[in-house]
């Protein structure tokens, strides 16, 4: 049973774009360079900023052949615009025999014909920024599809120049401490190959061959794929599956300081050649391993980290009703170096990895979330964010209110933002893939070619199909999912503390009511959130703001000063949230 009308329980950052600079010296043939217009530079602009994975094939076709593509996405920038996003995460587009999604690239220096051509993603490129968009795009390091020319050529011909690019042996007797990923499809992390007559290493799918790191030719081949991009003048790379990227034997093969070597190397060859562009590290991995991608002061790595394990403590939150999982979840994470930014989301392309949770939490979480072995992939659960949290607004609200409120730079999953649902009778991970929603008709606005042509077919009936779940609806609708979701990309923006302040954790009466501080130079935020689905009533400490002033972001009504005690008393609704800006008397008299 689904709530979706559920009561709501609460009431543009300067672009950065330099293709190149005067150290570029890969240029993309035989196509002109976009002019994009100038805009002010701000380095930190990541921090602040809110970013939304798009996938192309199921967002928006405009030639009518059932794939989404660089022109119908382009079509729908205003609409981006509009919402407030301030930078599209774009994964693999490259050719690809789409046996993992397009992560089984077949050539990183072109793109899949389905999508459009090379100049359509130009000028997607160009039109974005021009609407202060940036494109950040995926690079795949670690392997290729087994179709790539460089494995073709490396099983075809051991002696010739791509024999070493990736990782052989007669015997898999090597590197047996790493552990299988995709545990529900593979059993070895070797595969033999019967063309070179020799085993080749994969941490994937055995179709996804591990490129060779050890060899120079492939790190500089790699670097080359980046600059061809960058040249381009995509604004940020998401570096996928790096902790992978070096094999030693005697270790997990994850991690591994040549693998921050090679980061860090790339990250000097991206600030002297592209300055402004930035890097993304996908490294499902602890906190306390993961900020070591941020790389050191003196060799810095990747501006922005995936923040993996707060995503199911948050969802464990709303079904524990109690706070203790995110707390300590935050209190695990070690700081941020200068410069760094985790990156945070509630739902993406992927499954919701369980794979940083204790045995008992992991089937506490499918208990709650996916009953139904259909509804599980390797060690996660493969939902949308809606139907994840059985249709509740109030629920979505206050996940996206954490998401939004907590240290991070918000990721946005394609369709969240209207509440769409999944399809969990499509295989592997397609049902959270489905076509975006754009109107009531057959096709759903996405395209009007015929059902059995879509890449994925939309959700046909039920409370998630078109007919109640689109764009054009909810954008007329002032009370929808999406309107509030606007609001409340809106009102984050008003307040830079969210991404560049500090946080502090308060003590609550009551462990269903998370409050925490967000604070900057300019201003201090008051965030008060109840996990229960009861109404609750808590007593918050604010040491030292005694006297201090609370309003209310959303609707600018006044609350009661923070008492001579430095506490305030709050009552919450169930699944509310409050975001309060807190001020100084004595500085609203003197502005005065």
């Amino acid at each position: 049973m689904t709530n979706r009308n559920d009561a709501p329980a609460t009431g543009a950052v300067p672009l950065v774009n330099v293709p190149g600079s005067s150290a570029k010296k890969h240029e993309v043939p035989d196509l002109a360079q976009p002019e994009f217009p100038p805009v002010a530079q701000d380095p930190q602009w990541y921090r602040t900023a809110v970013f939304y994975e798009v996938l192309t094939h199921s967002f928006k076709d405009s030639n009518n052949d059932g794939v989404g593509d660089f022109e119908g996405l382009r079509s729908k920038l205003d609409y981006l615009a509009w919402l407030g996003v301030d930078a599209l995460w774009i994964p693999p587009f490259y050719p690809s025999p789409m046996r993992d999604g397009g992560y089984d690239i077949s050539d990183f220096m072109d793109v899949d014909p389905r999508y459009g051509t090379l100049e359509d993603f130009k000028r997607l490129v160009a039109d974005a920024h021009e609407r202060h968009i940036r494109i950040i795009v995926d690079m795949v390091l670690n392997h290729t599809s087994d179709q790539h020319p460089w494995f073709q050529s490396s099983r075809n011909d051991p002696s010739g120049p791509y024999g070493d690019f990736y990782v052989w042996r007669s015997r898999p007797s090597e590197y047996l401490d790493a552990r299988i990923i995709f545990i529900d499809t593979e059993d070895s992390n070797w595969s033999f190959d019967p063309v070179r007559g020799e085993y080749y290493w994969h941490r994937f799918f055995d179709h996804q061959p591990d490129l060779n790191f050890e060899n120079p030719a492939v790190r500089e081949a790699v670097k080359n794929v980046i600059r061809y991009w960058c040249d381009i003048g995509v604004d940020g790379i998401r570096l996928d599956a790096i902790p992978y990227l070096f094999e030693e034997d005697g270790t997990n093969c994850e991690n591994l300081p040549a693998t921050h070597e090679f980061i860090a190397d790339l990250r000097e060859m991206i600030d002297d050649e592209y300055p402004g562009t930035m890097m993304i590290a996908e490294a499902n991995q602890p906190p306390h391993e993961v900020v070591a991608y941020f790389g050191t002061d003196a060799r810095p790595e990747c501006h922005v980290c995936f923040h993996f394990p707060i995503m199911p403590k948050i969802f464990a939150a709303l079904r524990e009703e109690s706070s203790r999982g995110i707390r300590e979840s935050m209190a695990e994470t070690p700081p941020l170096p200068k410069g760094g930014q985790w990156g945070t989301f509630l739902r993406n392309h992927d499954e919701l990895t369980l794979e940083m949770v204790t045995d008992e939490e992991r089937a506490d979480m499918y208990g709650w979330y996916a009953p139904e072995d259909r509804m599980r992939a390797n060690v996660g659960i493969r939902r949308r964010l809606m139907p994840l949290l059985r249709g509740s607004r109030r629920e979505v609200e206050l996940a996206n209110a954490l998401l939004l409120s907590l240290p991070g730079s918000p990721f946005l999953y394609y369709g969240d933002e209207l509440g769409m649902g999944d399809d969990i009778w499509l295989s592997d991970r397609n049902g959270v893939r489905t076509p975006m929603q754009w109107d009531d008709s057959p096709g759903a606005g996405f395209s009007s070619a015929a059902a059995e042509d879509f890449y994925l077919p939309v959700i046909s009936q039920g409370p998630y199909a078109p007919n109640a779940i689109n764009v054009e609806e909810s954008r007329s609708r002032p009370t929808s999912m999406l309107n509030w979701m606007r609001a409340m990309l809106k009102m984050r923006k008003r307040y830079p503390a969210f991404g560049l302040g500090s946080m502090t954790l308060l003590n609550s009466s009551d462990d269903a009511v998370l409050a925490y501080l967000r604070r900057d130079e300019q201003t201090t935020i008051l965030c008060v959130n109840n996990l229960s689905t009861a109404s609750r009533s808590a007593t918050i400490d604010l040491p030292g703001m005694s006297g201090w002033h609370l309003t209310d972001v959303a609707s600018g009504n006044p609350f009661p000063s923070v008492s001579e005690e430095e506490t305030i008393d709050i009552t919450l609704s169930r699944h509310a949230f409050y975001w309060l800006e807190v001020t100084f008397l004595e500085d609203e008299e003197e502005d005065e």
